[in-house]
This record gives structure tokens, C-alpha cells and sequence, in this order.
């Protein structure tokens, strides 16, 4: 997608100029639009045009393909990502960006809209308010990219973005992520940044693709995203982790407040050191949010719900009670077990998992036969400690050690014992009730 970083070799000019304010809209200097247009029209393409965008193409008039559509969606984007800034819309009464969606390059090229210097692009290249993307045969993942290189000539003339290659690409990725609402000419847009499901952003797979690493023991550490190069960061499994950085940052309740904050500040190269000086903010306890996000990752992921207590805990002693939330991911019981010893748990009560229609689903500790996920029977009680150097060498997760009414922990590892009630973290937030717990010996 985009491979552009212009913004990194201006910065040193602009960035005195911006440092004082919290959002700076003072823009890189852009591309005459006009000039693009009339040079489209002389040519023999179809252009398309909104208040944000011209889009030139030489793909036919297809019904039903919703490239009409585009920039109409493309404005209501720009909507999103100026609310995104802090940036009112009518302080930016000119921007408007020129894009090409490309069948045949050599076309472009004889009509001088695609410049020798621009890269031979895959899917998309940026350069400020300018953009190409080749044609895609799925209407969702065209929209996608439409908006992913959007984003980028937003960031790079607008914010003047100079920041390390995670931000670049997962903001586009961040803020292009939607579904569409209504139909026809009702048709619209919605920003969905967490996707609820995966009809609303088909093709994408950046969850599924994470997972996948997951279960390869592939998956990036939030230390090698945030400080990988730019070069060779352009395949799925790199435009998925700097998605999932961005998105940890921008929604998990323990960073989101400080990251917008970051955010509205210059998008410049020292973009990593102030992360790391927001307040609150410890490089250890980020990536293990990090890893517990990838390794639970699914749609609809509720982070308010899933986000984690990773303090210590006392030594167990027996008879010692806990009540499991139905409505929380991992919860920390607050008893850590030692290495070696072993420790039985029980558990009792009743949880609502939500309904299906008008019935209400319940399940007790061993959970229920209705549906099962990954793996495990729908509102299974697990019990699980945090492993950092799991024996298949694989990133830091929870490791189940007991499941149901009665179990027995121990000879694992040591830490924190942790429980959860088995479902969708997208599914939590209807969920009632929940299991006490006790300890024996």
C-alpha cells in the first residue's frame, strides 16, 4: 500500500512550526487537483468526483460494482478521520485529494497521471494528496483500499505524518476500516475500527491472519512492531500487527485517553519516545496487553471488558473464595500459586451467556453443549496463569490448566491464578452473573 514517507524529509522544516499547538493543520503542500482533472477528462476517463475526492479510472461502468458510490464514502471518511484529530471539517475547506483506480497502467501513464517516479506498486501508493490503486475484483477490499490510501494522503498533507512505519500503516489501517449501512442510493458508511464481524469487512482477514501466527508461533511482539523499518513491512502479516498496535493503543482503557492525546500532538519521527513517556505508560505491561489482545483476539473484541489485572497477587491459602465475572475476560483472582504446588479448585452457580430470541442461555461451570469455541464447551469456567516462555516457544499467553466444576492446578508454573467464563470477548457485554470459586487444598 502506501510506501511514501515525503512528511519525514520536510519535517525538520515544519516541525518549530508545530510543536506549540495540540493539532497542527497546517498542511504540506499538496498537488493542484484542477490540473489532474482536465488532464483525466482529455484522456478518456471517468471521473468521479465528491467535495474530497476525484477518483480517475478506466474501469467500465459496471452495475451493482459501487465504484459510484466511492467518493460519496470517501467524504463521509474524511468526516471520521478530521473527528479522529480534533480537526473541524470547515478548517479545512479546500483539501481535496486526486485518485486513480487503475485497470490498465500504461493508460495512466501515456496521459502523464502516473509519474515514472512513483514505485511499482502491489495494491496502492500515496505521494500527499495523490494516490493510485490498482483495481480490485472484491467491492469491500476496493472500498478498503480506497480509504486505507485516503488515510494516508489525509495524515501525510494534513498532519504532515513523519511517524515510525507501525503508525503509518496502522493508522490507515485503523481509520479505513468500515462497513457499509443501507442499501442503494441510502447506502453509507460506518466507521468500524474493531470490526464486529466478518461479513462487515470481507476480504480483510487481519483477525483471522493473526490468529493463524498465533498458532504458528509467528506472531510479532509489540517491541519488534513498534520498531520495525519501513522497508519490507508491506506484507499481511505487517499491515495486521501495526492494525492491532494502533487499535490496543487507540481503544484498550488503560492507554486510550494518553494515545489520543499523543495523537493530536506533531505526527513526527520522535513518535515512539513520546509513546513511551505517556503517562502511565510501562513498556513491559504494554506488551503484555499486547500479546494477551493477539493471542484473544476476535471480532467484536470488547477491550474495556478483556482488559487485565496483572498485579502480583498473595500466596493461596486454603478456603479462599472468588466470584468470576460472566461479562469480564481474564480476571485476576488476586492469589498467586508457587511453582510446584498444586491447589483444586470448585466452582458453583449460574451465568446468562445472552439469549437467542427469547431464550435466555444458561450455563454452570462445565459449561453447555449449545456451542462450543475454540475448542471448549460455550460458558466453560477455565483457569489459566499467565505463561511468558510457553515450551512451544511461542509469544507470552494464558495457559489453561483446569476447565469446569473441579479442577487441579499446579506443576504449570507459578503466578497468578486467572479466570474467565468461555465465550466470544465480543459476546461479553450481554453476559449476567457468573461462578464462585474456592480454593481447597
Amino acid at each position: 500500500m502506501n510506501n511514501v514517507r515525503r512528511s519525514a524529509i520536510v519535517f525538520s522544516k515544519v516541525f518549530a512550526a508545530v510543536a506549540a499547538v495540540a493539532v497542527s493543520v497546517a498542511e504540506e503542500p499538496a498537488a493542484p487537483v484542477e490540473p489532474l482533472v482536465a488532464t483525466a477528462r482529455r484522456a478518456g476517463l471517468r471521473v468521479l468526483e465528491s467535495e474530497r475526492l476525484v477518483l480517475a479510472t478506466d474501469r467500465p461502468p459496471r452495475k451493482g460494482d459501487g465504484v459510484d458510490q466511492l467518493p460519496r464514502i470517501f467524504d463521509a471518511a474524511f468526516a471520521t478521520w478530521c473527528d479522529h484529530y480534533g480537526i473541524p471539517p470547515q478548517t479545512l475547506p479546500t483539501w481535496r485529494a486526486f485518485g486513480c483506480l487503475v485497470v490498465d497502467r500504461e493508460r495512466f501513464r501515456s496521459a502523464g497521471l502516473l509519474p515514472d517516479e512513483i514505485p511499482d506498486f502491489v495494491n496502492g501508493f500515496c505521494d500527499r494528496n495523490r494516490f493510485w490503486m490498482q483495481d480490485q475484483s472484491n467491492p469491500a477490499y476496493r472500498r478498503h483500499l480506497l480509504l486505507h490510501e485516503g488515510v494516508h494522503a489525509f495524515t501525510l498533507t494534513v498532519r504532515m505524518l513523519a511517524t515510525p512505519a507501525w503508525y503509518n500503516e496502522g493508522i490507515a489501517e485503523y481509520l479505513a476500516t468500515h462497513r457499509l449501512t443501507g442499501a442503494g442510493d441510502e447506502v453509507g458508511f460506518e466507521a468500524t475500527p474493531m470490526p464486529a464481524r466478518a461479513s462487515d469487512v470481507e476480504q480483510l482477514g487481519r483477525i483471522e491472519h493473526l490468529r493463524k501466527l498465533r498458532a504458528a508461533v509467528r506472531v510479532s511482539s509489540l517491541g519488534d512492531v513498534l520498531n520495525a523499518a519501513a522497508a519490507g513491512r508491506h506484507e499481511i502479516a505487517d499491515y495486521a500487527a501495526n492494525w492491532a498496535a494502533v487499535t490496543l493503543f487507540a481503544r484498550h482503557p488503560a492507554y486510550a485517553a494518553a494515545f489520543g492525546e499523543l495523537e493530536r500532538g506533531p505526527l513526527a519521527p520522535d513518535f515512539n519516545d513520546r509513546l513511551a513517556r505517556m503517562p502511565g505508560y510501562a513498556a513491559d505491561r504494554a506488551g503484555r496487553d499486547f500479546d494477551a489482545f493477539t493471542d484473544d483476539i476476535d471480532y467484536g473484541y470488547d477491550f474495556a471488558r478483556s482488559a487485565i489485572d496483572w498485579s502480583a497477587g498473595r500466596p493461596i491459602r486454603g478456603g479462599e473464595r472468588f466470584e468470576v465475572a460472566a461479562a469480564r475476560g481474564w480476571q485476576n483472582s488476586g492469589v498467586s500459586i508457587a511453582e510446584g504446588q498444586s491447589v483444586g479448585i470448585e466452582a458453583t452457580g449460574r451465568c446468562t451467556l445472552g439469549a437467542v430470541g427469547e431464550m435466555t442461555i444458561e450455563s454452570e461451570p462445565d459449561g453447555i453443549s449449545l456451542d462450543w469455541y475454540r475448542g471448549r464447551p460455550l460458558g466453560q469456567l477455565l483457569v489459566a496463569l499467565w505463561v511468558d516462555a510457553p515450551a512451544d516457544g511461542g509469544r507470552p499467553r494464558f495457559m489453561v490448566v483446569g476447565e469446569g466444576r473441579r479442577s487441579r492446578i499446579g506443576a504449570a508454573g507459578a503466578g497468578p491464578v486467572y479466570f474467565k467464563v468461555n465465550e466470544p470477548p465480543g459476546d461479553l457485554g450481554d453476559n449476567r452473573g457468573g461462578y464462585a470459586v474456592e480454593f481447597g487444598p
